[in-house]
């Protein structure tokens, strides 16, 4: 089983730094002005933010080409500053990310105190390779939460319970537990923000 999950773990690894690789190249020729080049750059982008926002937004499938659109207009009215030296698809991956968090910033606005809590988390809490610089400081975050926001997203959001067993385990109700990280998720969505790690990763997006 080991061996299995080896395998796959070396393929995916292969796979981007393929992928990499050719957005790198299209997003160089693009910019020397090449038209078809940067059209197989958007196509390729498309297909890349796709997959990254709908493993985010499983609960919220009809946001995704929303904002696969969003952060392509991002990315065409930024290109100019991408800095060859760097990856393209951490840059990519960081204008979808800064797009992501602003729809989930917007819903938590509008319903609050409903349940959209479980829309929140699959992009807060979700990380994957590529970002494990949020998950290692999600938890230093997590330590900075009132008890009432982090013990909820503790037991619920990173250990799976459910909010009654969340409940009887911090003494709140389960009112309480719902508001708890729901508020949790924006203050540590803020929190991030300001840290950098939500930053836009160009000016005027």
């Amino acid at each position: 089983m080991s061996d299995d999950r080896s395998t796959r773990t070396t393929a995916a690894g292969t796979a981007a730094e393929t992928r990499e690789t050719h957005l790198h190249a299209l997003m160089l020729q693009a910019q020397a002005g090449e038209a078809a080049a940067y059209r197989d750059f958007l196509r390729g982008t498309a297909a890349l933010v796709r997959g990254f926002l709908r493993r985010r937004l499983a609960r919220l499938p009809d946001d995704v080409e929303d904002l696969v659109q969003e952060t392509l207009l991002a990315v065409h009215n930024q290109r100019h500053t991408y800095d060859a030296s760097q990856p393209v698809t951490s840059w990519l991956h960081a204008i979808a990310r800064y797009k992501l968090f602003d729809l989930l910033r917007r819903r938590a606005r509008t319903e609050a105190l409903h349940d959209p809590i479980d829309d929140v988390d699959e992009a807060l809490l979700a990380a994957d390779a590529q970002e494990g610089g949020v998950r290692r400081d999600l938890a230093k975050l997590l330590a900075l939460l009132p008890d009432k926001q982090r013990l909820p997203i503790v037991y619920m959001k990173l250990e799976g319970l459910s909010v009654l067993e969340t409940a009887q385990r911090t003494g709140l109700s389960e009112s309480a537990v719902k508001v708890g990280v729901h508020r949790g998720l924006k203050a540590l969505a803020a929190r991030l923000r300001a840290a950098g790690d939500l930053r836009d990763p160009q000016p005027e997006l």
